[in-house]
């Protein structure tokens, strides 16, 4: 084995970091991604510095399988932050606060109002068509609305 070791060449950390690449294919979940690039990132280096000792060969890995994790793990962590655009996705929240007329009556607690080209249905108390209301909340597609007196 250790015959072995101290003859490693750019081959066998190409051949390891392709391993590893393909195993990720098969759902590690992106933790052997960055293994698998540093022992390419190794194979590279041992490439360009043939004479690199096995026991630093190890070493290289080890610290590059660590860095490239820890970078994409702080890109990731980064990649959350909140949107310029905060109501894109989420189409009801512009219409809080905001007043309609009814376009269809609220009867059992559930009716609709036009927004724009749009109909929403909406959930409050019962009301005859035309009246006007304020929606007051959102519930998925649902908008909370209470009659304007």
């Amino acid at each position: 084995m250790l015959n072995f070791l101290q003859h490693l060449t750019f081959w066998d950390w190409l051949a390891l970091g392709t391993l590893l690449l393909i195993l990720e294919v098969f759902g590690a979940g992106g933790y052997l991604l960055w293994i698998g690039v540093a022992a390419a990132g190794v194979g590279i280096i041992t490439y360009v510095i043939p004479a690199l000792p096995w026991a630093l060969q190890f070493v290289l890995f080890a610290v590059l399988s660590v860095l490239s994790a820890v970078l994409w793990w702080r890109r990731q962590r980064n990649a959350g932050k909140i949107s310029d655009q905060p109501g894109l996705n989420d189409r009801g929240s512009e219409l809080l606060g905001r007043q309609f007329a009814l376009h269809e009556a609220i009867s059992s607690g559930r009716g609709k109002i036009k927004a724009g080209d749009t109909l929403w249905l909406v959930s409050g108390p019962d009301l005859p068509v035309g009246s006007a209301v304020r929606v007051t909340g959102q519930n998925g597609v649902l908008l909370l609305v209470e009659p304007i007196k």
